[in-house]
């Protein structure tokens, strides 16, 4: 659950608590003044206004904790801006990483298992050879192509697949992307 407490109020509430020395003031007081810049970089981060206030809140929670880490004189926007979008970045990780599913089986059974959707009137036997034939036009690409496809329909980043096959990141693009409109106009009839 996020806190629902301002940076004004929180601010106050430490000013209250504590004698305020010059500079902790003006860091403070910029950093009130920064909100609303702040806002729109979390809101075009998130593209959400909620979470959009969440991670203004968050980062001027950590920007408060690390002030004694804040140099005076230097560019305050810009070290928010990098708290900001690293605060992003590891919530971003987080997230994907939670729901990122590790099938544990032998055999991998539950990632061949083809995910259906149970709303859809789908007939299985229909599906299934259309599958067959996806599966069928894949195996008949060119050599080159089959082995990069595969492993970027397995997840594989086009960086990743440039490392362990030690071939040039722009051939790897321009090789998946000549497969797939090999597959869109092969397949033309499933797209």
């Amino acid at each position: 659950m996020k806190l629902s407490l301002g940076v004004n109020q929180f601010i106050s509430l430490n000013d209250k608590n504590s004698k305020v020395m010059d500079g902790n003031f003006n860091f403070r007081k910029d950093l009130v003044q920064v909100q609303d810049e702040l806002f729109r970089f979390a809101y075009k981060l998130t593209a959400n206004h909620d979470d959009a206030k969440d991670l203004l809140q968050e980062t001027s929670l950590k920007a408060l904790h690390n002030e004694d880490k804040y140099i005076p004189g230097t560019n305050m926007k810009g070290w928010l801006y990098t708290i900001m979008r690293n605060i992003f970045i590891n919530n971003y990780r987080k997230m994907v990483y939670e729901q990122t599913y590790i099938d544990q089986t032998d055999n991998l059974y539950f990632l061949n298992i083809p995910q259906v959707p149970e709303s859809d009137n789908y007939n299985e036997t229909e599906g299934l050879y259309s599958l067959k034939e996806i599966y069928h036009t894949i195996n008949t690409l060119p050599k080159e192509c089959k082995a990069l496809f595969q492993m970027h329909l397995a997840g594989f980043k086009y960086r990743e697949i440039s490392q362990r096959l030690k071939m040039p990141l722009g051939t790897i693009k321009s090789r998946i992307h000549l497969t797939k409109q090999i597959l869109q106009k092969d397949l033309k009839d499933y797209v």
